[in-house]
């Protein structure tokens, strides 16, 4: 099988990595990649926005599948144009995107499919907005109903914050806060099939203590000791076929990867957003434990034939990811600093724990930063606790001037087990 992936990130290295090891898959490209992706499948330059390019390099390719990694193509239609070509291709369309490209779409699609979610208000107008953040009172949640590269949501008791947030956006999705812990559950689907993931937690906030501002992703762990065995079969029969089922009754069938960011509450599981994508940094350890090669699931979920497939096998072991991002992240990251220490990681603490390369970029024989989240360091262990000091050992062999990571992934979780 010849596969291409479409994007840059970690996300997308992890996918490649995962890839690169199926013995089904005999060549493996990425477009346009990075320098660390570089190291297991060949780049090739495309705008991952342009969706009649990537058909073409599809072509060109003679590609047997390709897949869509981040959300901005997928909300561009980039796999619509891929498909148009015939060319199998993991990802929903661009209608069906809009449930991550829109958070108003998202609160339609669940009202209509009975998905419990926060109660919520989308607001166009400052008197909207006002009479909103009024009604649910603090702490108040302000989301920009369009794609926001994961920074779009503030949180925040600072009524003045949150208005002006919400005032800098077209259109906002104004909501009820809900309590309890967060969990990311992914599902691979057909558009009729729904296969789940094994759950994972990621950390939003910048610094140790979930302090700091809100960023795309700063670290992730799976699997959760502390949440409830049933988890993923109620989220499956409470939320994820119901959506699936929903958007195929509106003609509009979801094919790809279907992410939903849950708040386990004193009042019952709830839905915070739904994305249309694997996840970043969650899907870094949940392929980590992904037994089943992945290239044959992309391909079934692709073709509609996800039902013909055994269920899927799991690792034992834990899994954990420490971010490493660059100075001033996430407000205006520095870029062009050289990276050190990844020959030494390669040779000293695989295979338990790599490097996984999210805004990286070569520069002759050195490899520099190149993004606000530079690194994402993976790491698995018989528990959290192993998989965690391999993770922070690993990170400690690395050097990027001003960078910053956070100390405390999977820490309170590693001692609960």
């Amino acid at each position: 099988m010849k596969v291409l992936v479409i994007g840059g990130g970690a996300r997308e290295h992890a996918l490649c990595r995962s890839l690169s090891l199926d013995s089904d898959v005999n060549a493996l490209y990425c477009a346009p990649g990075n320098a660390g992706i570089a190291e297991v499948a060949e780049l090739r330059p495309v705008d991952p926005l342009d969706g009649d390019a990537v058909a073409r390099l599809a072509t060109e390719l003679r590609a047997d599948l390709v897949v869509v990694g981040p959300e901005a193509p997928l909300v561009a239609g980039v796999a619509d144009s891929v498909r148009a070509v015939g060319i199998p291709v993991f990802g929903p369309s661009a209608e069906a995107a809009q449930l991550e490209g829109s958070k108003a779409f998202a609160k339609d699609v669940m009202a209509a499919a009975g998905v419990p979610t926060a109660r919520s208000y989308v607001c166009t107008t400052p008197e909207e907005v006002d009479e909103a953040l009024d009604a649910f009172g603090a702490p108040y949640v302000v989301k920009d109903d369009g794609l926001a590269a994961g920074k779009g949501v503030v949180v925040t008791d600072d009524r003045a914050a949150a208005r002006a947030h919400a005032l800098g956006c077209d259109r906002v999705v104004i909501e009820e806060f809900l309590d309890g812990p967060e969990v990311s559950l992914f599902a691979i689907t057909d558009g009729v099939t729904v296969l789940p993931l094994q759950p994972a937690q990621d950390f939003k906030r910048a610094l140790d203590g979930d302090a700091g501002p809100n960023t795309g992703g700063m670290g992730a762990y799976s699997p959760l000791p502390w949440a409830d065995p049933k988890l993923v079969e109620e989220v499956m029969a409470s939320v994820l076929q119901p959506t699936v089922d929903e958007l195929r009754r509106r003609g509009t069938p979801f094919s790809g990867l279907l992410y939903a960011g849950l708040a386990i509450t004193s009042r019952g599981t709830r839905v915070i957003e739904f994305n249309a994508r694997f996840g970043d940094p969650e899907t870094q350890v949940v392929l980590a434990r992904l037994r089943t090669p992945l290239a044959s699931v992309l391909l079934n979920a692709a073709n509609g034939t996800l039902d013909t497939l055994p269920p899927l096998s799991w690792r034992e072991d834990a899994a954990v990811t420490v971010v490493i991002a660059s100075h001033n992240y996430p407000e205006t990251p520095r870029t062009g600093d050289p990276i050190t220490g990844l020959a030494e990681v390669a040779e000293l603490d695989a295979p338990h724990a790599y490097v996984l390369h999210a805004g990286t970029r070569s520069e002759g024989d050195a490899v520099v930063s190149a993004g606000g989240r530079v690194l994402s360091v993976t790491a698995t262990g018989s528990d959290l606790a192993e998989a965690r000091d391999r993770a922070y050992k690993a990170v400690g062999r690395i050097g990027l001037d001003g960078s910053q990571y956070r100390t405390d992934i999977a820490a309170k979780a590693a001692e609960s087990r």
